[in-house]
């Protein structure tokens, strides 16, 4: 993403920018990046060296705790620590080494981002940026080398979506099909470019342009400042302590129903040799645990056939089942045989989404714009935003409901008494030999 030639609303947007209410937070946190970037009473920024190669521009984590310490009269080293990820999180510096966004008092190196990324600038980066400035020109770069190196200069979009990558480009390419092209010679323009400067030049400007995207598409697990509220950030001082109480929770949910932790009923088919759990698991009438399970979450609904039938069940006495039937009808879609997905497309869109279809379903502009598109070039896929905008759809209204409603409760409690039933009945038996 070459500054300057990608993002042409930068400008138009500054004068917006006092409208926005986090700008005094940025601006204040602006004022204090540019304070450690002072060239007397800064922080020091030096190139190190690892092996062969040489890193420019950068500085550890423990240097800007102790600056932060020094500087802004911050008396404890965990506040002190706090506020520098709150400002990694925004992305004003980076790690070199990760893509985690967050500030460790240690030796691990830093870079400043570019006054150009920072997030007064009021970004709203599109798909279509990701893909063309960052996605295709870093897998080029990248795979330029390697092809490089095996006798083939070369790079074909071939080659590309065989890198790392590689779901992430074929996701973006299924949302752009139809200028995908356009897209693919963007990116080979600024690739292109990008040659021409200079090698050290070129290095921090590929990690400030990476750092960019981190803060605005950030990996699995990461809080995503764009969209989370920046008293929420701060949770990310302890991330590894979050992911811990969540696996917690996780265990203590699903205890009941691991086998190595609590027997099974009415057996454990592997040690017995009774397939009388198979054959529960297999049936469909719903036992106790089966029913409590679908009050997880949503997916342990869906992916239980029975669980799905109540749930349709519930959604027909609702007179709003064309949700979950759009739903299925697009996940079927992706399991059957290619000579036949052209036709079934066609199904699905006249049934659902064309202009007056008879079980029509409400999806937002943007995802209906897109699968237009694609219906036109049909394919499994062809419906994925739609589906994904219906899936979220669900989660937050008709299941709640599902799990509220009279029918889910009974079905609860009646196989819960059945299993209480069942129990005394095996304690009676037992106590009688």
């Amino acid at each position: 993403m070459a500054q300057g030639n990608s993002y042409g609303q930068n400008a138009s947007n500054n004068g917006m920018a006092d409208e926005s209410p986090n700008m005094l937070v940025y601006r204040k946190m602006e004022d204090v990046i540019a304070r450690m970037q002072e060239e007397k009473n800064g922080i020091p920024i030096r190139t190190v060296k690892s092996f062969l190669s040489k890193i420019p521009s950068v500085f550890s984590g423990a240097d800007i705790v102790q600056w932060l310490l020094k500087n802004l009269n911050i008396e404890d080293q965990v506040e002190a620590l706090h506020l520098g990820t709150l400002m990694a999180a925004h992305g004003y510096f980076f790690p070199i080494s990760d893509h985690v966004l967050t500030l460790k008092d240690d030796g691990t190196f830093y870079r400043f981002q570019t006054p150009y990324f920072w997030p007064s600038n009021c970004w709203e980066p599109e798909n279509t940026d990701y893909a063309s400035s960052h996605l295709i020109t870093v897998l080029m770069q990248t795979w330029t080398k390697e092809l490089t190196s095996r006798g083939k200069v070369k790079v074909t979009a071939l080659d590309i979506t065989a890198a790392v990558d590689q779901e992430s480009l074929a996701r973006l390419q299924r949302a752009f099909a139809r200028k995908w092209e356009f897209i693919f010679m963007q990116a080979e323009a600024q690739a292109k470019v990008d040659k021409k400067r200079d090698k050290i030049e070129r290095k921090i400007l590929d990690s400030q342009e990476r750092a960019f995207w981190d803060v605005h598409r950030p990996v699995p697990g990461c809080v995503n400042t764009t969209e989370v509220d920046i008293k929420k950030s701060s949770r990310m001082r302890n991330p590894h302590k979050t992911r811990k109480r969540s696996l917690i929770g996780y265990a203590e949910q699903y205890m009941e129903f691991d086998p190595f932790l609590i027997t099974p009923e009415p057996s454990n088919p592997w040690i017995s040799d009774d397939i009388s759990f198979w054959e529960l698991e297999a049936s469909k009438e719903p036992y106790a645990q089966r029913v409590k399970r679908w009050g997880f979450c949503i997916d342990e609904v869906l992916k239980d056939l029975v669980g799905r039938e109540q749930f349709l069940k519930f959604v027909e006495s609702e007179f709003s089942s064309e949700n979950l039937r759009f739903w299925l009808a697009v996940l079927d879609l992706k399991k059957r045989p290619i000579r036949e997905v052209p036709s079934r497309v066609q199904e699905i869109w006249q049934e659902f989404l064309a202009p007056g279809a008879p079980s029509a379903i409400n999806v937002d502009s943007k995802s209906y714009d897109k699968t237009t598109q694609n219906v036109k070039d049909p394919g499994r896929y062809a419906f994925e935003d739609a589906q994904e905008h219906i899936y979220k759809l669900m989660k937050s209204d008709s299941y709640p409901r599902f799990i509220r409603s009279s029918a889910y409760q009974e079905l609860l409690q009646a196989k819960k008494k059945g299993k209480s039933l069942t129990s005394k009945r095996l304690t009676s038996l037992v106590q009688s030999y």
